[in-house]
């Protein structure tokens, strides 16, 4: 957010100043957002934003959580872009509701509006006694006005909130369990549900026998449409109990078996559906350009990186809550990051008007993409219309959680790049193959992407994968180098239909062509003999990117040298990226320590230095930093999705292993406020850089290059001994 106001897309699609602002009859103010709180402390820094405009202290501020029967809609929580969509709608509402408040303040105090002062909600003039409050104005009553870019937003010279440090308004309740999560919601006479899913998307239900599960204790009720099978009892352990049941006493018919993960990144590149080199950002339905040396380059560097397919692994499995009242409504609570879009997608596939499914959003234990929340939602609405006017909470098991969500795409990315005798970068080439990071459900008649949409009897089938020919979508997304280099060749590759469901993950593209683009530029200056830090900043224009670079490079400080035993070299390595090449700028210098006898890579350090535009709160940004880093570098040591022809092979935390509390290093946060620049999605900033600075640490410490994560200690042996 800066000084200029520019009209938040939010704030273009709902006009209206009660969508945002309610002064409540006393007190408080409701502030309203159609984001979702993910963990991401989004709700904190909406209430400092309207805190702030309003002139009344945090405390009084209370975010109303998005539901899809109210306004807001801000569609679907993603791509960083809570602040600068939602953030600067708030701020421009909430000075237009302080604006109107003082006028209303100055009739009633016969007082210049120019004059008036606003203390915690309570207006008065300088000198004067006489005063009046923001809830003796408009206490309960709605404005009834559309949002007028007349008001003019604070400098941020004047700002007393923004900027601060300030205290998690969802932390105590978190901490003490106050607020629950969605599966710990409770109602009276509530029912619970447990789903039997096929092994497989493609598998069909074709023979069961649900008497042996209906005569457990508690048990209410069979749920079968077409391969969609689940059970309805009145306690939780006699749904999972009765599940088994039915489980063993049914048959699944598998289809088109799964394949293995041999060969995976090699088919990625061979089964293609379309390949769209990209002009000025922008994926184009042109021929693919060779690759080519030019003849003046001193080096030239080949190489070729990979991730599998990854898990979102949330803590807690997918779960909601449905009800389906006699009279046709259904109601859910579900930790979707899109309640605006799943109702009317379930209103389709169930057969009702729009108008009478709600989803109310209740947070979840957090994924940052999409998980198997919206399927929960649906799988509750369908055992809760077989249990008209009951509460029915449906949780999936971890089995189903890490068989059935659906996945980050496997990637692969094929890069070649030259410098010339000066060690500058004279030619950029940038392969990037994958299948679609984009599977949410839409709204849609004909397709839907929920799982028991295309399990029923009358199926959905599932959406047809599509390019996407925009900038910065998913398997493209930070492809384009942010660097000055000259002509630089770039093309996406869709695949066709993979082998596993897939949708986004944090980052989406942005992990894979961020480690494979700063990977190569080390292994550049490597062959040229070249200082990678120096390297990046010849050819970046950009001085807040430089100043971002140079401030983590100055917070690490000078190298440590290689560790006092031999057996475990040390090393440091170092990334950048601007995140979608116009958000947050981030950079990123990781210590590593490789250990020669176990080949285990340890993190020793992380130093983050990030210019996120105006900070709204310190706090949150450097958590989300924190939390990006830390994510990736689970994905980057450990993660991998494991899957045979019968189906998915890492079902539990053994078999899909992530980074460990005692496994995190302390991580040092350097952030450069520009509080008269917009501010800029963070929450994705350092996923990229994470396992570049990760891999060019390994090669520092032990001279050997890993382009494939994860970096297990069987890919560092297989890298030490040429195996």
């Amino acid at each position: 957010m800066s000084d200029a106001t520019s009209t938040s897309p939010s704030l273009q699609q709902n006009t209206r100043l009660d969508d945002w602002i309610r002064i409540d009859s006393a007190d408080t103010i409701t502030v309203r957002t159609g984001k979702v709180e993910l963990g991401q402390g989004i709700t904190t820094a909406i209430a400092s934003i309207a805190a702030e405009e309003l002139d009344v202290s945090p405390a009084r501020i209370r975010i109303e959580a998005a539901d899809s029967a109210r306004p807001p809609n801000e569609w679907v929580t993603v791509g960083s872009m809570s602040i600068e969509h939602s953030g600067s709608a708030v701020r421009q509402a909430a000075a237009d509701a302080r604006r109107r408040l003082v006028l209303k303040a100055a009739e009633q105090l016969n007082a210049d509006p120019a004059r008036l002062m606003v203390e915690d909600g309570v207006v008065r003039a300088p000198g004067q006694t006489a005063a009046v409050s923001y809830w003796a104005l408009q206490g309960g009553r709605p404005f009834e006005v559309d949002v007028s870019p007349e008001a003019a937003p604070k400098s941020f010279r004047e700002h007393r909130v923004v900027g601060r440090r300030a205290q998690r308004i969802d932390l105590r309740s978190k901490l003490f369990g106050i607020a629950p999560f969605v599966q710990d919601l409770r109602f009276a006479e509530m029912l619970h549900a447990r789903v039997v899913r096929p092994p497989t998307r493609a598998a069909r239900l074709v023979e069961c026998d649900p008497r042996p599960a209906e005569a457990m204790p508690g048990v209410m009720k069979v749920v079968r449409d077409g391969s969609f099978l689940a059970v309805i009892a009145e306690r939780e352990h006699q749904a999972v109990q009765a599940a088994e049941r039915l489980r063993t006493h049914s048959r699944f018919e598998r289809r088109q078996p799964l394949g293995d993960c041999n060969g995976l990144h090699q088919r990625l590149a061979e089964d293609l559906q379309g390949s769209y080199p990209l002009i000025d950002g922008v994926p184009s339905e042109q021929p693919v350009p060779a690759v080519e040396a030019p003849d003046d380059a001193e080096h030239t560097v080949s190489a070729t990186y990979t991730r599998p397919y990854l898990m979102h692994g949330s803590i807690g499995p997918s779960a909601a809550v449905a009800r389906a009242d006699a009279d046709g409504a259904i109601t859910i609570w579900s930790s979707t990051q899109g309640p605006a879009v799943l109702a009317p997608s379930i209103a389709l596939i169930v057969g009702v008007p729009a108008e009478q499914v709600r989803v109310i959003h209740v947070e979840g234990p957090g994924c940052y993409g999409h998980n198997g929340s919206d399927d929960a939602a649906l799988d509750a609405v369908l055992c809760a219309r077989a249990a008209p006017g009951r509460h029915v909470r449906l949780i999936w098991s971890r089995q189903d959680e890490h068989a059935h969500e659906p996945y980050g795409p496997a990637m692969r990315v094929d890069m070649q790049a030259s410098v010339d005798g000066q060690g500058r970068v004279i030619a950029w080439s940038h392969d990037v193959y994958s299948s679609t990071h984009m599977g949410r459900s839409l709204p849609s008649r004909k397709r839907s992407a929920l799982l028991a949409a295309q399990e029923k009897a009358q199926p959905l089938p599932a959406p047809s994968p599509r390019p996407f020919l925009r900038p910065q979508a998913g398997i493209h997304r930070n492809a384009d180098p942010y660097y000055d280099f000259p002509a630089p060749r770039v093309v996406k590759h869709l695949s066709n239909e993979a082998p596993l469901r897939t949708s986004s993950l944090r980052s989406l593209g942005a992990y894979g062509n961020v480690f494979a683009a700063e990977s190569m530029l080390d292994e550049l200056a490597a062959a040229a003999g070249i200082d990678p830090v120096a390297l990046r900043l010849r050819h970046l224009r950009d001085p807040r990117a430089r100043a971002v670079l140079e401030a983590c490079v100055e917070r690490a400080g000078p190298p440590q040298g290689r560790g006092e035993d031999s057996r475990r070299p040390r090393g440091r390595g170092l990334a950048f990226s601007r995140y979608e090449n116009y958000k947050c700028y981030a950079a990123l210098l990781v210590e590593v320590e490789v250990d020669l006898a176990s080949h285990a890579v340890r993190l020793l350090r992380a130093v983050i230095a990030a210019d996120a535009g105006q900070i709204i709160d310190p706090d949150g940004l450097e958590n989300q930093l924190e939390g990006g880093f830390i994510q990736a570098a689970s994905w980057t040591l450990k993660e991998q999705v494991g899957f045979d022809a019968e189906g998915i092979t890492t079902l539990d935390w053994e078999q899909y292993p992530i980074l460990r509390f005692d496994e995190v290093p302390p991580v040092d946060v350097v952030l450069l406020d520009r509080p008269d620049q917009p501010s800029l999605g963070a929450g994705e900033a350092t996923t990229g850089p994470t396992p570049a600075a990760i891999a060019n640490g390994v090669f520092d410490a032990a001279g050997i290059r890993l382009r494939d994560t994860p970096f297990t200690p069987a890919r560092v042996r297989a890298a030490l001994f040429g195996e």
